[in-house]
């Protein structure tokens, strides 16, 4: 078998020729200038695509942060449903015989095992009543006139709001309170 020399590959044995200054390229001034001000530029656009790629990659993991929550928020928006179901039942057990009642302390650890689920998502109820109209929390479904609350104030809450941090997930939904009409005042002032 024979080998073959390969050209390209040093060889070991033979010396590395010296560089003499002869063999140096020359560039004048205005070339020399030239060619900083392009490294200056090339340099430049590499860091400015770095900066745009750290850029990109941290509004990509805020975009998924945000759609993980969306996803979650609206999870729990409907387990807030059963949430409210759950209550409601548990307000008529004490008419209830002993039987009832305690199936309903069952149900009411359930439901409090719920809430703990909301709670540790960052989920709060917001109380409404006796507060303003916030259309931002509240639904109103009726405007009821009354002279015990002041026009525009919360007088009944129907179903429960809900918070997760400062975002409304749910709001209230209220019977809200108007002024009496005039000519309602004045008949029951007859009376």
């Amino acid at each position: 078998m024979t080998k073959h020399k390969n050209s390209e590959q040093p060889n070991e044995n033979e010396p590395i020729p010296e560089v003499n200054d002869s063999a140096m390229v020359s560039i004048s001034e205005t070339e020399l200038t030239q060619l900083k001000q392009d490294a200056l530029e090339y340099k430049d656009k590499y860091l400015r695509q770095l900066a745009e790629a750290d850029n990109m990659r941290k509004r990509m993991q805020k975009e998924r942060q945000e759609l993980i929550q969306y996803a979650v928020q609206n999870v729990l928006v409907d387990i807030l449903h059963p949430i409210d179901h759950f209550e409601n039942a548990l307000k008529f057990t004490q008419q209830a015989s002993d039987e009832v009642k305690h199936w309903a302390l069952g149900f009411q650890m359930l439901l409090n095992q719920f809430k703990d689920v909301l709670a540790n998502n960052g989920v709060v109820a917001f109380t409404s009543q006796g507060t303003p109209f916030d259309p931002h929390c509240h639904e109103a479904i009726e405007m009821v006139t009354s002279t015990e609350f002041a026009p525009g104030i919360v007088m009944e809450e129907s179903i429960r709001g809900y918070k997760m941090g400062d975002k409304v997930i749910r709001p209230a939904r209220v019977k809200v309170a108007k002024a009496p009409d005039e000519t309602s005042l004045d008949q029951q002032q007859k009376c």
